[in-house]
């Protein structure tokens, strides 16, 4: 395992704070290391849309992910890896992650996004294809066979060849091959996609074992396993813990997760999880999640959503997220924030930002896209010190005492 580890440093458990799972701590790489809790901004095809890998690193991006499946489909796992992998393909120097390819395998196969809940009828379905989409994955016991989405050809994923696609990208830091759910699937479903998981996990370990013996020669790449069980609590104990007695590096919590009870299902994960390894909890990305994910246990989070909200003129704010396209700030000649010390709010003003996004002009979406991945990764930057100095209280209730989710 050379060259990976993970080090808690602080614990939110002690003083005032008792039986909160809550840590910082450090997650060693062979590119570098993250200082935890932290933000990953997502790169899903080697790069972060519209920012240069040079400006993530200005505003304390530690690490970037990007997607194994969509950099399968192009420009090929193979011409990444013979670029020299994942960092020197997309000129980034840090540490990087890929995720399995699990949750586009849930995207293509019923086209919902995974925080959907039940249908209007109230009941939960196993086969069933979002309104106007067509159904691109087929999931059985040995894998899933797929439709791309760019040009219509036909592939097919194992756990061996996402394994296999992975050691090709040469990411830091992987994700076994894993059933994502959505909270529409029935219980008897959640069950039949964890005992896939499983199994996935385990030959995932296999061939990752092989990959890295006849590739002594790179970095090693830690692997970490993935816990589905949606909402049910037996389920989600029952998957961390059998996740946890495999030999993974840490671990990704996946599946659906209804926000409103985040707390309570990362918590059941965490406490079947061992102390020493790092936990990362998959697609999360809203200011006032990560304290309520930090408090039970995650360590690392990543989602595309600062950059998907700027492109739509979205940008976050101390007081909430607002948009910048609104007619109040054609005149605003400020920053999108007062004393935000990111490159954009030192150098434009919402009135520019504003008449960028009406003439839509790329430039906007750089800028705004700078702004919100400084504002979500020095937010996280700021929860860890936080915990560090025991202040995570006081600030937790500062912030969203302010925060507004949906502000005008």
């Amino acid at each position: 395992m050379t060259g990976f580890g993970f080090e808690v440093v602080a614990r939110m458990d002690n003083g005032d704070a008792p039986g909160r799972l809550g840590r910082s701590g450090v997650i060693t790489t062979p590119h570098g290391t993250i200082r935890t809790p932290a933000f990953i901004p997502v790169g899903t095809k080697a790069t972060v849309k519209t920012v240069l890998p040079e400006s993530m690193q200005e505003l304390g991006a530690q690490a970037v992910l990007a997607n194994a499946y969509h950099l399968y489909l192009q420009p090929g796992a193979d011409i990444v890896e013979a670029a020299g992998g994942l960092g020197a393909f997309m000129n980034w120097p840090g540490p990087t992650f890929t995720d399995s390819g699990g949750f586009q395998v849930l995207s293509l196969g019923v086209g919902f996004k995974k925080v959907l809940a039940m249908d209007v009828s109230g009941k939960t379905v196993d086969d069933i294809v979002a309104p106007g989409k067509d159904r691109l994955a087929h999931v059985d016991d040995d894998g899933v066979t797929f439709t791309s989405h760019l040009d219509g050809s036909r592939h097919r994923f194992t756990a061996e060849v996402s394994m296999q696609v992975q050691h090709a990208l040469g990411a830091d830091i992987i994700f076994a091959f894993d059933e994502c759910t959505t909270l529409m699937n029935s219980r008897e479903y959640q069950q039949l996609a964890m005992r896939r998981t499983r199994e996935w996990a385990e030959r995932c370990i296999t061939e990752h074992r092989r990959l890295t013996n006849v590739h002594a020669d790179r970095p090693y790449q830690a692997l970490f396993g993935v816990i589905q069980g949606a909402q049910y609590e037996d389920l989600r104990r029952q998957a961390a813990s059998e996740i946890a007695a495999l030999p993974f590096d840490g671990f990704g919590i996946g599946g659906a997760i209804e926000k409103e009870r985040m707390n309570e299902i990362v918590r059941w994960v965490c406490e079947e999880l061992p102390e020493n390894k790092p936990r990362h909890l998959l697609g999360i990305g809203e200011p006032q999640d990560f304290f309520t994910a930090i408090e039970a246990g995650a360590d690392t989070f990543d989602c595309v959503s600062p950059a998907r909200v700027a492109r739509n003129a979205a940008v976050y704010s101390a007081t909430g997220r607002y948009n910048l396209t609104a007619s109040v700030n054609r005149r605003t000649f400020e920053p999108i924030e007062d004393g935000c010390p990111c490159y954009t709010c030192q150098h434009y003003t919402r009135a520019y930002l504003h008449h960028a996004f009406k003439a839509k002009e790329s430039i906007a979406s750089t800028l705004a896209t700078i702004h919100n991945q400084y504002f979500i990764v020095s937010l996280v930057d700021r929860i860890r010190i936080s915990i560090e100095t025991g202040d995570f209280d006081a600030f937790r209730d500062e912030f969203l005492g302010r925060y507004a989710p949906l502000s005008a």
